[in-house]
C-alpha cells in the first residue's frame, strides 16, 4: 500500500510557503531582469499569486524556449518567474515526502546524492559481484529514449493519485504537467523546470521498485534515464532485459534507446554517467577530455574553468590530463 502523503493544498499555497519559496528561488538569480522586474512589487506579484490559487483560477504562463549544449544539444523550456516561485513551492513540501519513497541507489536530482556518489557506488557494486574481481562481472546498461518528452501524463497522475488524496494537489500538478505538451498532447515534460526534476523520479521509481522487488536485482544504480544492473550470471541480465522491455512500454510508454543498450564484462570497458569504468581504475570519455580542452582554450585559461574540469577530473585516474590543464 502506497504511503499517502499528510499535506493539505492550504499548507502548499500558503502565502508563509510562498515567501519561503521565494527565499529559495532567489538564490543566486537576484542579478537576473525578469527576476528584478517581479521583486519591484514583490508582495503585490506574490499575493496574487495566492489569490489565483486560492480561487483556483491559477494557469500556467507560456514557456520561453532555448538551446544549450550539455554536452550535447539539449532544448530547455524556461517558465515565467511567477510560475517558477510555484514550481518551488511545491517543490519544497513534496520533495522530502516522495524522497522517503524512493531505493536509496536512485542518484538524480536528491539532496547528497549526484553522479560522484553514482559512478563511487558502481565501483563497489562491482568489487562486490565480482568478489573482488576474482570473478567476471557483466553489466547490464540501458538509456531510456527522448526520456523527458516521452512521460505520458495520464500515467504520472494514475501514480500522483496513488500518494496523494488531496484533490486539490492534485490539480494544481495537473496544471503545470499540462502545461507543456511540446509534440503530442498529454505527453513530455519540460527540461529546466524543477518540478520537471521531481516528477520523472516519481514516474521512474515505479519502476525502481519493480526491478528491486520483482526482478530482485540486487546491484542496480539509477541516473535519471541511465541505468545498470551488475550480475556474473550474464543469462539472468539477459532474462532481466526483457522483462524491463515489458514493463517499461507496457506500465510506464517507454522504450529504451535501441543504441545505447549492451551487456558487456565490467573489466572490458563500461561507459557510464561520463567515464568509462574498469576492474581498478576508470577514465574519463575522449569526446569529454576534447571538448574541455577546446572550452579551455575558448576561454583563455578562465580560472572558473579551469577549477570547474579540474574538480570533475579528479574523480577518475586523470593524472596526465591534469597535470596539462594546471
Amino acid at each position: 500500500m502506497a504511503i499517502k502523503l499528510i499535506h493539505k493544498y492550504e499548507h502548499i499555497i500558503s502565502l508563509e510557503n510562498l515567501l519561503e519559496a521565494w527565499k529559495e528561488f532567489l538564490n543566486g538569480k537576484r542579478a537576473r531582469k525578469d527576476v528584478q522586474i517581479f521583486e519591484r512589487n514583490l508582495m503585490g506579484n506574490i499575493i496574487a499569486l495566492h489569490q489565483d490559487l486560492v480561487t483556483k483560477t491559477y494557469n500556467h504562463s507560456p514557456y520561453q524556449a532555448f538551446n544549450i549544449s550539455d554536452p550535447k544539444p539539449r532544448n530547455i523550456h524556461k517558465a515565467s518567474v511567477r510560475d517558477r516561485l510555484l514550481h518551488h513551492a511545491l517543490y519544497r513540501k513534496l520533495c522530502p515526502f516522495f524522497d522517503k519513497t524512493f531505493i536509496n541507489d536512485s542518484y538524480s536530482c536528491r539532496l547528497n546524492k549526484g553522479t560522484h556518489k553514482a559512478i563511487n557506488r558502481f565501483r563497489q557494486f562491482a568489487y562486490m559481484e565480482s568478489k573482488n574481481h576474482t570473478k567476471t562481472t557483466w553489466v547490464l546498461k540501458c538509456d531510456i529514449r527522448k526520456f523527458f518528452g516521452s512521460i505520458d501524463h495520464s500515467v504520472l497522475k494514475e501514480i500522483i493519485k496513488s500518494h496523494i488524496p488531496d484533490e486539490n494537489i492534485r490539480w494544481l500538478l495537473g496544471r503545470i504537467i499540462d502545461s507543456f505538451q511540446p509534440i503530442r498532447k498529454g505527453m513530455g515534460l519540460p527540461l529546466g523546470n524543477l518540478t520537471s526534476q521531481l516528477l520523472v523520479n516519481i514516474y521512474m521509481n515505479e519502476f525502481d521498485h519493480f526491478v528491486k522487488r520483482e526482478l530482485k536485482a540486487k546491484y542496480y544504480i539509477r541516473y535519471a534515464d541511465d541505468f545498470v544492473i551488475l550480475s556474473t550470471d550474464k543469462r539472468k541480465l539477459e532474462e532481466m532485459l526483457l522483462s524491463i522491455e515489458s514493463f517499461l512500454r507496457d506500465r510506464l510508454k517507454l522504450e529504451l534507446h535501441p543504441d545505447k543498450v549492451f551487456i558487456k564484462s565490467f573489466g572490458s570497458g563500461v561507459d557510464f554517467l561520463g567515464w568509462i569504468h574498469y576492474s581498478n581504475h576508470r577514465v574519463v570519455r575522449t569526446v569529454t577530455k576534447r571538448r574541455a580542452l577546446r572550452n579551455l582554450q575558448v576561454r583563455n585559461g578562465n580560472i572558473e574553468t579551469v577549477q570547474s574540469y579540474l574538480g570533475l577530473f579528479k574523480h577518475g585516474n586523470s593524472k596526465k590530463l591534469i597535470k596539462r590543464i594546471e
